[in-house]
């Protein structure tokens, strides 16, 4: 699994709070009981906790999978103490492989969650997440999955050629490993289908306005990176491109929308509330 900076976590967490389907939780909210378990995979430094929490009423038991024992110690303490309605929020945390989860694994589990998580697996890994899921009878609240589609205002001629090797990238091998990428969101809502649970999706898209030009330049450079790495013949054209983009975001003069899809899925038995 790929490691991530906490500064980058923390950068990129108001706005990832923003995006993320809130009209979810309320078939989400009818389906959990009283007092819930919830499995956080790919934790991070435990964003998507403290989003969480806060909005789920009832007593909420917390367990925090991510691979990273250090930023397992930071979303331990960090994820509020009490739910919606000041009903008491516990935290443990579990360090290990989430790709290696099986549905004995998730036995006595309300509901699974992941941030930004789907994209890094390949259709294999997410193949066997689901199953585990559904045969455990869980709930599943899957976030901010990157779909491949920017729009940048002003545009550049630029901006498509970019887009196409960073989604390139995105499905690169590593390690052997096949990445999903772009294809994520898809590929899980059709798993999760063909195991009868129900899924239903949201779009979740970051909207960086000049007020975060911070995280508009870290993107901006990482994106970039990302797909020069991938098409390093792109290079003599990106370094000029990223400056001046990185120059619009410093003057307040950019607009980003990075896209991501969101999917709930509810066990087989059950179906969304109309």
């Amino acid at each position: 699994m790929t490691a991530f900076a906490p500064d980058w976590l923390y950068l990129r967490e108001p706005a990832d709070a923003a995006a993320r389907a809130a009209e979810l939780l309320d078939p989400l909210r009818e389906y959990l009981d009283d007092e819930v378990v919830i499995r956080d995979l790919g934790c991070g430094t435990g964003s998507l906790g403290r989003w969480l929490a806060a909005r789920l009423p009832g007593p909420q038991h917390w367990i925090l999978h991510d691979h990273d024992a250090e930023l397992l110690d930071r979303a331990r303490a960090s994820l509020p103490e009490t739910a919606l309605d000041g009903s008491p929020v516990d935290v443990v945390t579990e360090q290990g492989d989430v790709t290696a989860l099986r549905a004995a694994d998730l036995a006595g589990t309300s509901l699974v969650t992941a941030s930004a998580l789907l994209d890094l697996l390949t259709k294999d890994e997410v193949t066997a997440l689901a199953t585990a899921i559904v045969e455990a009878g869980c709930a599943a609240l899957l976030v901010l999955s990157v779909t491949g589609r920017v729009e940048l205002s002003p545009a550049d001629p630029l901006d498509a050629a970019v887009a196409a090797a960073f989604n390139a990238h995105q499905r690169r091998i590593t390690g052997g490993r096949r990445l999903l990428g772009p294809n994520a969101v898809d590929v899980a809502a059709t798993v999760f289908g063909r195991l009868g649970a129900t899924v239903v999706r949201a779009a979740s898209a970051w909207r960086l306005g000049p007020d975060q030009a911070e995280l508009q330049r870290q993107w901006l450079t990482g994106w970039v990176g990302a797909a020069v790495e991938q098409l390093p013949e792109l290079r003599p054209v990106t370094d000029v491109y990223l400056q001046r983009r990185l120059e619009m975001a410093a003057a307040g003069e950019l607009h980003a929308v990075i896209h991501h899809g969101d999917l709930l899925v509810l066990p087989p038995s059950l179906e969304v509330a109309a």
